[in-house]
């Protein structure tokens, strides 16, 4: 079974898909922003510019160069209010960009440059959101635009490197049953926001770690570039 870097996976989404790939008899090395006392997760804080490659290299070593497949999963969701100072708002901007996209490109070229350098395939599996394509809260534009990021990311990775094995995927969720989200839901009246979700509530984080867990071992090659909505019908394209 393959061995995979799962960002973010120490809870929520991450979390149930660690928990779900190493059922199916994947090795998951898994990251956290901060120290754990978990020996198969390697400490790595996003907001610092090197902290992607230290990861990568870490868990290469780890993994005896071996890594088959790579899940961007760790994210930031803050908001970022339009009266804030000039310098808090960019600031939430620059953070947000940094975690989200940014340190998922890192270690996505790192993968693929490995992958090309072995003659090895790989799969990488993005986890973006609804936000990509319908926007999010007048809070987070930042957010939103970090995540419609990684979706061109994705579809870039899956033209340009198919032809040697290397496949891409995409998974937007929307709402799901997580600590982050439900203080959200919360804070913005909570039933309204489930009025907008035709089936009723929102996503728990085994439901998408179901669809991670089949593109990082499952899907056809053919799925290369697919993205795999996950929001109760609150967006449909």
């Amino acid at each position: 079974m393959p061995t995979i870097l799962l960002t973010g996976s120490s809870r929520g989404i991450g979390q149930a898909t660690a928990g779900a790939l190493r059922e199916r008899g994947a090795v998951v090395i898994g990251h956290s922003s901060r120290p754990t006392d978990d020996p198969d997760t390697i400490p790595a804080d996003f907001s610092d510019p090197p902290a992607p490659q230290v990861l990568w290299e870490e868990a290469l070593e780890r993994s005896r160069g071996e890594i088959d497949v790579l899940v961007n999963n760790a994210g930031l969701y803050a908001p970022a209010p339009l009266d804030s100072s000039d310098i808090a708002w960019l600031d939430a901007w620059e953070e947000t960009l940094r975690i989200n996209l940014t340190a998922a490109a890192q270690l996505s070229r790192f993968a693929v440059r490995h992958w090309l350098a072995t003659g090895r395939p790989g799969r990488i599996v993005h986890v973006a959101s609804r936000a990509g394509h319908r926007g999010d809260s007048p809070e987070h534009w930042h957010y939103a635009a970090s995540k419609g990021g990684m979706l061109a990311l994705h579809k870039t990775i899956a033209r340009a490197y198919a032809t040697h094995g290397i496949l891409s995927f995409a998974i937007n969720p929307g709402y799901t049953q997580t600590a982050m989200a439900e203080d959200y839901l919360a804070s913005r009246g909570g039933d309204d926001l489930l009025a907008d979700i035709p089936l009723g509530r929102v996503a728990t984080p085994e439901e998408i770690a179901r669809i991670a867990v089949f593109c990082a071992l499952d899907a056809p090659p053919s799925m290369t570039g697919a993205t795999l909505d996950a929001n109760g019908a609150s967006y449909v394209r």
